[in-house]
């Protein structure tokens, strides 16, 4: 039995995104964090505000473009053996930055000669088009439910870097990570790319961040320095840890400037 929505769904779907979708394009110059900024009004920031985060393209000397290329020397030379290929971002709760760490590393990883494909998995909340200044009509739904291929649908924002929006947002994600298709799915980008970088939702939220992390080569989890509790870190670690996740690391996202910049990239969390 199909546990996909009906095409009509399908369709309702498609036509609001239509509807919602505004155009955009990189315009200014903007730190990708705001320190000491609420994280609520992070999260409530207008679409077209969200493409002032992508700090590798638009400052690429600046100290926060650097702590990304730290980040990405990581995970260049720390899993040489066994490098993962398919790495699931998430945060413990909303508005972490999670989407803005996985837009930037992809950029930086890119610039490596690395083929990356970001992969919007945040079902229930997508934003990595928005990042990018990309439209959301079409996307991996569209790819899993219509057949269609993922050169018709993925865009090239930066060259070597491939960006696979949601597109029309289904009512069951949960269900969908959970099918064979989705796995066939996994299976096949992971071949055709150095890394694949997926976006999901909070593990503090919903459970679909879970069963995409058995799915996935590593875990790495963005912390709010400024906001996330320990508590949330503990929960989200047990979590994860329950279902065998491969945790890599953290990443330690609105931290105040201090010699190693506004990220810090650290071990797993005890």
């Amino acid at each position: 039995m199909d546990r996909f929505p009906h095409r009509t769904e399908l369709r309702r779907a498609r036509e609001e995104s239509a509807q919602e979708e505004q155009p955009g394009r990189l315009t200014k110059v903007a730190r990708s964090l705001r320190r000491g900024e609420p994280r609520q009004a992070r999260e409530e920031r207008r679409p077209e505000e969200r493409s002032g985060r992508l700090v590798t393209v638009l400052d690429p000397t600046s100290v926060a473009s650097e702590a990304y290329r730290t980040l990405r020397t990581n995970l260049l030379y720390s899993f040489v053996d066994t490098p993962p290929k398919v790495i699931i971002l998430t945060s413990p709760s909303p508005g972490e930055g999670k989407s803005t760490i996985c837009a930037n590393l992809g950029v930086v990883l890119a610039q490596a000669a690395k083929r990356v494909l970001l992969l919007d998995c945040d079902f229930r909340k997508p934003v990595l088009h928005e990042i990018f200044g990309l439209g959301n009509l079409q996307g991996a739904m569209n790819v899993l439910i219509e057949g269609r291929s993922l050169q018709e649908v993925w865009k090239e924002p930066v060259e070597g870097l491939k960006v696979l929006p949601v597109g029309p947002v289904p009512l069951n994600p949960a269900e969908i990570f959970g099918t064979r298709r989705f796995s066939e799915f996994l299976a096949g980008v992971r071949e055709g790319f150095d890394y694949v970088l997926v976006d999901t939702s909070p593990i503090g939220v919903v459970s679909d961040p879970i069963i995409l992390a058995t799915q996935g080569d590593g875990v790495l989890l963005v912390l709010d320095a400024q906001g996330t509790r320990k508590e949330s870190v503990r929960q989200a670690m047990r979590s994860l840890e329950t279902v065998g996740a491969n945790v890599l690391g953290i990443v330690m996202n609105n931290s105040k400037i201090h010699k190693g910049g506004y990220y810090h990239y650290g071990d797993t969390y005890k």
